[in-house]
């Protein structure tokens, strides 16, 4: 299994919305990065992801699960813009915050510090793990 991380601005899309999916998901669209398309290509049906929120709140908020494979982006007609779809697993217990990352040692080469406006973005196996206890929530 990989894990990766989703950022996106609660006033856009926020954590409460992609819960409200329910078990069918959403399609992670909208992305124009190339970089991170690529990733979303890289990701299989099952693989987890952390729900960042951004902007003002700049946390972690949740973990989802991805439900769908890449497959083109229904809001564009432009056939380079790939997406997958993510489904909520569960809420974290407590937020991690952009900060708390930072601060900690064990993640200073986490994408998330080195490339912060990366919208789709890989965690390591490590990394998932420490995130998942500082926000006391189960990483599985």
């Amino acid at each position: 299994m990989a894990y990766w991380l989703f950022k996106s601005e609660p006033s856009t899309w926020s954590w409460a919305d992609q819960q409200a999916k329910g078990e069918t998901g959403e399609e992670w669209d909208g992305v124009r990065n190339y970089q991170a398309r690529n990733f979303m290509r890289e990701m299989k049906i099952g693989d987890r992801g952390f729900f960042y929120h951004s902007m003002k709140e700049k946390s972690v908020v949740g973990i989802v699960e991805i439900c769908a494979d890449v497959h083109p982006d229904s809001t564009t007609d432009d056939p380079r813009w790939e997406c997958v779809d993510i489904k909520a697993v569960r809420s974290f217990a407590v937020p991690v915050t952009l900060d708390q990352i930072k601060g900690d040692p064990r993640l200073e080469n986490m994408v998330l510090v080195k490339n912060s406006r990366l919208s789709v973005q890989p965690v390591t196996a490590e990394e998932w793990a420490h995130i998942c206890a500082l926000g006391k929530t189960d990483p599985d």
